[in-house]
């Protein structure tokens, strides 16, 4: 290959009946000593937007003088709070924003007062106000996952994947004069087109590799129980004929991470089609009972896309509002949405810290499996830029000021990392919105009520 300048497709797949999969970037697919080594080598930025609800208690009066969230000092010598501790192996690709405001999910009018849960997630990546109405014309903006997607993702198998946790009700009206849609997705592919959320884990794997295959065949291989590779073995094994020793122990890598997800979701399944009680009995049968392990999942899961370049954009809600589910990992066993609403007590704050920093320590989980894939010249946390925030501040007053925002990973080295900046009070979180998608190359001009850039 080296001396006939011959490469495997980018887009090479394995094909079986009722499946068809996508690899991972291999040195095979870089043809050598041509203008394309480099950029083959160095491939285009994801982008990740994570959501967390209601909030933060560093965005607190008392939780900013004691530091909760946000470090004291600024630029690169900044120390680790008591939230973000567990990501402290992560240092050099954090970057956290401190101190900006989401002017479209405040109330702007006497009517839209009380209505904060409503608006929150219809801003958070649109910066958009959305327009009260609980009928067919509703109206918010386009989400920056979106925006991406519609440059990076047209030419990848899905343009985008919109994930969620906790189970929603995207139809009908709900509080405040507000559609229910609203607060049930982070992701709208135009101001009046909201994008259905996924929460069920099967739901999303087999996203992955259903092109080319019929909800007939996709329902004979889950009937007889048969793991995706089993269709696909024919192709995986002639490929590997052909790779080289290095290009054979990714491949075998990425069957591996494809097996052992598939197991986790058989499992679930397993025991949740047992008639063991369940904590939620509502929820579709591959959503498992525990919370962590959802997320892992779906974290997990995201990290299969970005590998094999299945998509570029997601979009992850990782609760609900109004969530009373109890994280007793965190060691408090008040529900979420009462500890929320501490009622500025200094105790209460700090179990709601313990909370946030439970959530964290799930971030963690993902920027490892990030970090630990090789991507072409890096790691796939190199080349990707990940949002996690809220679109709330202080809980407890509902308000959209002093947003706990962080970023991760390089954007394919754009974003240098190691980085606390502390922002003008009331600059515009869309101006975050607007950073990410230019140090990702979308060259845009604006984001909503953005002001500029933020030098990161």
């Amino acid at each position: 290959m080296f001396i006939t300048k011959k490469h495997l497709s980018r887009r090479t797949l394995l094909r079986g009946m009722g499946a068809c999969a996508s690899l991972p970037l291999l040195d095979a697919m870089i043809p050598a000593v041509t203008a394309m080594e480099k950029t083959a080598a160095r491939p285009t930025p994801r982008m990740s937007c994570l959501e967390i609800v209601h909030g933060s208690a560093g965005s607190t009066a008392y939780g900013t003088m004691k530091n909760l969230w946000s470090p004291a000092a600024e630029g690169r010598d900044w120390e680790f709070t008591e939230i973000l501790l567990p990501l402290q192996d992560f240092r050099d690709h954090l970057t956290i924003i401190t101190g900006t405001d989401l002017r479209g999910a405040m109330a702007w009018n006497h009517e839209e007062e009380g209505a904060d849960h409503m608006r929150s997630s219809a801003a958070y990546l649109t910066a958009a106000h959305p327009r009260q109405t609980e009928g067919a014309d509703i109206y918010s903006g386009t989400s920056i996952d979106q925006r991406f997607a519609q440059v990076f993702g047209q030419e990848t198998p899905l343009p985008s994947m919109q994930l969620c946790i906790e189970a929603a009700d995207a139809s009908g009206a709900c509080d405040y004069g507000y559609a229910c849609v609203y607060s049930d997705t982070i992701s709208w592919s135009s101001p009046t087109t909201p994008l259905p959320m996924t929460i069920d884990p099967r739901v999303a794997f087999e996203s992955l590799f259903g092109d080319g295959a019929t909800p007939a065949e996709r329902l004979k291989r889950q009937k007889v129980n048969a793991s995706i590779l089993d269709w696909i073995s024919g192709d995986a094994k002639s490929l590997k004929r052909t790779l080289s020793p290095a290009d054979r122990a990714r491949m075998d890598d990425y069957l591996d991470s494809v097996r052992e997800i598939e197991r986790r979701i058989q499992k679930i399944e397993k025991y949740n089609s047992s008639g063991e009680a369940r904590s939620l009995p509502a929820a579709p049968m591959g959503v498992p009972d525990s919370y962590e392990e959802h997320v892992k999942l779906m974290f997990d899961i995201q990290v299969l896309a970005f590998m094999t370049d299945t998509t570029r954009s997601v979009a992850m809600k990782l609760s609900h509002d109004v969530n009373m589910r109890v994280f007793a990992e965190s060691g408090v066993n008040t529900p979420f949405h009462s500890c929320s609403h501490h009622g500025f007590t200094p105790t209460r704050i700090n179990e709601l810290a313990k909370i946030n920093r439970y959530h964290v320590s799930l971030l963690a989980h993902f920027l490892d499996k990030l970090r630990s894939t090789p991507d072409g010249d890096g790691n796939l946390l190199d080349h990707s830029l990940v949002l996690y925030g809220s679109p709330m501040g202080d809980s407890n007053a509902h308000n959209h000021k002093r947003l706990p925002v962080l970023l991760a990973g390089h954007a394919g080295g754009t974003v240098r990392g190691n980085n606390h900046v502390r922002v003008a009070d009331e600059t515009p979180f869309a101006n975050v919105l607007l950073t990410m998608g230019n140090k990702l190359g979308m060259n845009m001009e604006s984001m909503e009520d953005s002001t500029g850039e933020i030098s990161i």
